[in-house]
């Protein structure tokens, strides 16, 4: 059938039609989101300006995403150099199913005992579970020669293709 005002056939999802909008997640689907309990990959730049990528348990510190690594890890090192940080949160497993969450900004490295403690606190709760006084020393060997680093996000990128209302791929 073709378009009424310009005699050309209609454009079909997935031939060259910008579905950006129709797929951006609402500010707060990409906080409930980021707020399951997930891995993201954390990537950032090494000394020869090729990326480092890293699969990552992450946290939220004072609202914002951040995680805990070894103070001498490469990551770190890498973020003390050039704090340009990207993060990115995936879900699915077919293509009317991804979704995911890319996060672009800079790293604030943090060493300071109470804000490095909340982060693990933060991070043991969503990893393992209920945090009482008797986990204490786990959470104390975790954060031992590491530091925080945490994401001021500058662009957000959102991703739900569920919203297409594509057809199942996956084998019957």
């Amino acid at each position: 059938m073709a378009d009424e005002q310009t005699d050309t056939p209609p454009q079909q999802m997935g031939h060259g039609v910008n579905q950006r909008d129709l797929i951006r997640m609402s500010p707060d689907e990409v906080d409930a989101f980021l707020h399951e309990r997930r891995a993201m990959t954390m990537c950032t730049l090494n000394h020869d300006g090729s990326i480092h990528a890293v699969a990552m348990w992450y946290g939220f510190l004072e609202g914002t995403i951040a995680i805990e690594t070894k103070a001498k890890a490469q990551k770190a090192l890498n973020l003390r150099r050039d704090p340009r940080l990207t993060c990115m949160v995936e879900d699915g497993d077919y293509y009317e199913e991804l979704r995911g969450v890319e996060l672009v900004g800079t790293a604030e490295i943090i060493d300071e005992p109470e804000r490095m403690w909340e982060l693990g606190v933060d991070l043991f709760e969503r990893y393992y579970g209920p945090y009482t006084e008797e986990l204490r020393p786990f959470v104390e060997t975790m954060l031992n020669k590491r530091i925080v680093a945490k994401l001021h996000v500058d662009r957000v990128v959102s991703w739900d293709h569920r919203k297409l209302g594509l057809p199942s791929t996956r084998p019957a």
